[in-house]
């Protein structure tokens, strides 16, 4: 049985996890957000350290000077909060559908475990004022489009950012509304942004990591669905159990295609179904190869899952505090290169994990395999029902649409801001597609699930018990007994919301 979710999550900037985040962006009762004593503690002795250069002559990247190529450019101390507020407004130059309600709550989130670091330099305001957004369920309207993640995502935070000092539009528990309108009505007035806060709003890449967790939230979960889904078809195409034999993987010694193997031969065993191998010497490869190629999900979900965690918790700021020192420095961790090449790498493995999904499905449409009629219409119905000839033509339709999107981002790179941000990561693009893939991969799977469920059901061999036993009598709710021609669509996005549930939400 799960373990209940925490009531509060305390950030301390530094062991914010994978699951924390989603429970946050996208769980359907997110714990509430506060702020550690010992990060408050940090940021206190950073912002002294900026409080110390402002009544010093010594000149400072985003504290006392302009920005990017306007870096030489000093700053009146009369014009520090007209700096910051107009950072905001002139960096908010986003367009496109918004972003959705979790990847907002996502971006602040990190922005707000970032600020928790102590590193920005900052008051504790802003992140007090995140935090309240988070609570409150007040989520700022974000662009989708304008971030070439370096230095960081700009755009989409100064987004973000408008809430803060009360401009732009949000959404109040789901209600669009100004965000002056919003802040009166939790009797708040906007931020007036003191030296430095505004950039630090806005830098980092943030965005690209909140498209990127959530991404790898879901297929983390939707890993598992794939080997229940293969071996709910391998059960309807009277698969040889050999295929996931445990000594097979042991001999190759990759991590990630042992687990699918034991766990796709364990759903067979406890199926309760009858386990009568076909008469074929060996499988098509979508089947034979089904742990061999969800292993490798598996074994780059590990890797991806490391790389959200580091950047969930990583100081992407510009420049940094470092309080012990009182030094202050200026880099390029706000890059998106892990980001990008991270996202890239999964968008390939998810599509080939979803090619591999609409081979078995074709395979269902055969009687040849599928021990049952052509394209699963009704026993003796051929010709007057079509069954599910065109839901695999979907299924085939969307692995090209995958294929397409799979192409990588992190490899383009054009160059902004008067050459001084020279080298670009393209990793909110690259983010954003996996986020396509993974939707799509997600639908390319419920139609494996229903063919397959079809096919038992015409044999007589539905499962009865263990994972495939719950799932095929979950689909079998969702479907009904008849399998005559009418619209699946709804079944199949049921089928997918089957597949995308969260144990720890139930």
């Amino acid at each position: 049985m799960p373990l209940p979710a925490p009531r509060i999550l305390r950030l301390d900037g530094r062991s914010l996890t994978l699951g924390d985040f989603a429970r946050v962006a996208s769980g359907s009762r997110p714990p509430r957000v506060t702020i550690a004593a010992s990060a408050r503690r940090r940021m206190s002795a950073a912002e002294k350290v900026v409080l110390d250069v402002l009544r010093g002559d010594r000149a400072v990247y985003g504290v006392n000077t302009g920005f990017g190529r306007l870096a030489e450019v000093r700053i009146r101390p009369d014009q520090h909060r007209q700096l910051q507020r107009n950072l905001i407004l002139s960096h908010s130059a986003g367009v496109g559908p918004l972003c959705t309600r979790a990847e907002v709550r996502g971006m602040i989130l990190l922005r707000l475990n970032l600020l928790a670091q102590g590193h920005s330099g900052v008051s504790r305001r802003p992140a007090d004022r995140l935090a309240f957004f988070l609570n409150a369920d007040l989520c700022p309207d974000v662009p989708r489009h304008g971030s070439v993640g370096a230095s960081g995502d700009l755009a989409p935070m100064a987004h973000v950012a408008l809430a803060v000092i009360g401009e732009g539009t949000v959404r109040l528990a789901g209600k669009p509304m100004s965000s002056r309108t919003a802040l009166r009505r939790l009797r708040l007035s906007p931020l007036l942004l003191a030296a430095r806060e505004g950039l630090a709003l806005i830098n980092g890449v943030q965005a690209s990591t909140a498209l990127l967790a959530l991404a790898v939230a879901d297929c983390r979960r939707l890993l598992e669905s794939a080997d229940l889904t293969g071996a709910l078809s391998a059960l309807a195409m009277a698969a040889r159990p050999e295929s996931f034999d445990p000594r097979l993987a042991e001999v190759r010694h990759h991590p990630g295609q042992a687990e699918s193997a034991r766990r796709i031969a364990r759903y067979l065993r406890s199926s309760g179904a009858r386990l009568t191998p076909s008469s074929r010497v060996q499988d098509p490869y979508s089947v034979r190869c089904a742990a061999q190629v969800h292993g490798v999900g598996r074994d780059s979900l590990a890797v991806a899952v490391g790389v959200c965690e580091c950047e969930m918790n990583a100081a992407t700021d510009n420049p940094l505090v470092f309080a012990e020192s009182r030094e202050i420095l200026a880099g390029g961790n706000f890059h998106g290169a892990p980001i990008g090449h991270t996202a890239d790498h999964l968008a390939a493995v998810v599509t080939d994990l979803a090619s591999i999904s609409e081979r078995r499905t074709a395979l269902l449409m055969d009687p040849q395999f599928n021990r049952a009629t052509p394209f699963l219409v009704p026993p003796h119905g051929e010709g007057l029902h079509s069954g599910m000839m065109m839901w695999q033509v979907t299924a085939a339709s969307l692995v090209s649409e995958m294929k397409t999107l799979a192409h990588p981002a992190s490899v383009d790179s054009i160059p902004t801001s008067m050459g001084q941000e020279d080298h670009v990561s393209m990793s909110m693009w690259a983010a954003d597609k996996l986020r396509r893939i993974v939707e799509r991969w997600l639908v390319v799977l419920s139609i494996e699930a229903l063919g397959a469920w079809r096919a038992l059901t015409i044999q007589d061999r539905l499962p009865r018990r263990g994972p495939l036993g719950e799932l095929a009598q979950s689909i079998g709710k969702l479907h009904g007994t008849k399998l005559a021609d009418r619209m699946l669509g709804p079944t199949v996005e049921e089928i997918g919301r089957l597949l995308m549930r969260d144990p720890s939400e139930e």
